[in-house]
């Protein structure tokens, strides 16, 4: 006897077929409080200080580390456009 083909009593079509209906929202209560807009701007201005900020602690410890790191974003940013490009 196969257990792969027989059938199962909780695979019942009229259980997993059933589907909840969706009731639109008002125009009003379709804009998420949670979800930030217009921020953009912002997040990459904050994005790119902590980036320099980094490069400049890294620096202060270690020349070498701080151009390997420069390297690293340069080549990532050329990695980026040619993906992009293709």
């Amino acid at each position: 006897m196969n257990i792969y083909n027989q059938k199962s009593p909780y695979n019942n079509s009229n259980y997993l077929g059933q589907k909840t209906l969706e009731t639109p929202l008002p125009n009003s209560q379709q804009q998420d409080p949670l979800i930030a807009k217009g921020l953009q701007k912002e997040q990459y201005i904050g994005i790119f200080s902590l980036a320099i900020a980094v490069i400049a602690a890294v620096g202060i410890i270690s020349r070498r580390v701080e151009y390997a790191i420069l390297f690293a974003i340069f080549l990532s940013l050329i990695l980026i456009a040619v993906f992009l490009v293709i």
